[in-house]
């Protein structure tokens, strides 16, 4: 186990400076207290306050997400992983995270010196700074919707894309549609890479051609579908399938403001199941994937990480809720 001589001896100066780097003592410089704290994590010096168990701390870091207001995305996943973790005693704090954060203080730095003993990354993208720092971190860290191999201290939670997307494809060509549309999310997301390769996936195991036309990308919004829609339809498609409901909300929304009618003329599924899938006319036919039970989950694989179990990937299953914006097209066709 690595102790503050340790820490001294590979840095050339006294235990008692060490000590004072570790506990933020005002009378070293900040230079000094980065290099203590950077040599103590490079070490894997854990800190006293960190063993104590009586005040085991976690950390739930969100970036491009809501979750602050029931009906947020990731305000069922946050209460979720509270749920879970307050059985076990921990302290949990949510702390809104910006790239400009991430570059003023790398990740490993930042959990040592605010004594936290894991953290949970919810909405992070691909190129955010400290995605790259992870792959290197001794801190156990679960993300949620990414992915960061060779490092047995980091764990990807999510819900299973592949068979998402594939039911949702099922559904639809049962339906007889076969311009099945893809209306993604931004392409520095992993999630979104990942339900394109599903859809691939998903269309050549029906024996479906898979149309880049159809497929476009936007930001997981509401506001982007206005921008893709025309060229979709334009293309062919009789079917779209979203990214999330927030894209299929804003589907259906331009469709009405186009006079075209949903489902008589186009289906729609969306992916989350959010609360307005169901308050939206049409109802949303979506792919669920129960939020509350990711937060549990991204807590569990957190625990076993912390007990030095290396967790990689932990997908739950979703679920295919048919509503309303799903049609025959042979119905359409005899209209």
């Amino acid at each position: 186990m690595v102790t503050i001589k340790d820490i001294a001896n590979r840095l050339g100066i006294a235990p008692s400076t060490v000590s004072k780097g570790l506990n933020d003592a005002s009378d070293i410089s900040p230079e000094l207290k980065k290099l203590v704290l950077d040599t103590a994590i490079e070490m894997g010096y854990v800190t006293k306050r960190m063993k104590k168990e009586t005040r085991k701390r976690l950390c739930i870091f969100i970036e491009n997400m809501q979750y602050e207001r029931s009906g947020d995305f990731g305000f069922d996943i946050i209460l979720g992983f509270r749920q879970a973790a307050l059985r076990d005693n921990w302290d949990v704090t949510v702390v809104p995270i910006t790239p400009v954060l991430q570059l003023r203080d790398p990740y490993d730095r930042y959990m040592v010196k605010n004594n936290y003993h894991g953290g949970f990354l919810v909405g992070f993208a691909l190129k955010d700074p400290w995605m790259a720092q992870l792959e290197t971190t001794t801190i156990p860290t679960v993300l949620f919707d990414n992915y960061i191999r060779k490092n047995p201290n980091v764990a990807y939670v999510g819900t299973d894309s592949f068979e998402g997307i594939d039911l949702a494809i099922d559904h639809l060509t049962e339906l007889g549609h076969t311009k099945i549309a893809l209306l993604n999310g931004s392409p520095d997301s992993m999630v979104t890479v990942n339900r394109y390769d599903a859809y691939v996936s998903s269309m050549q195991s029906h024996n479906l051609e898979v149309d880049e036309n159809l497929v476009a990308y936007g930001y997981y919004v509401e506001e982007s579908a206005k921008y893709h829609l025309p060229s979709l339809i334009e293309h062919g498609a009789t079917a779209i399938l979203c990214g999330n409901d927030l894209l299929a909300v804003g589907v259906i929304r331009e469709c009405e403001r186009l006079n075209i009618k949903i489902p008589e003329a186009l289906s729609v599924v969306g992916f989350d199941n959010l609360p307005i899938a169901q308050t939206i006319s049409p109802a949303l036919t979506t792919i669920n994937q129960d939020r509350i039970d990711l937060g549990r989950n991204s807590y569990a694989a957190l625990y076993w990480l912390i007990a030095k179990v290396p967790i990689s990937r932990s997908l739950l299953r979703p679920q295919l809720i048919v509503r309303d914006t799903t049609f025959e097209v042979n119905s359409i066709a005899n209209k």
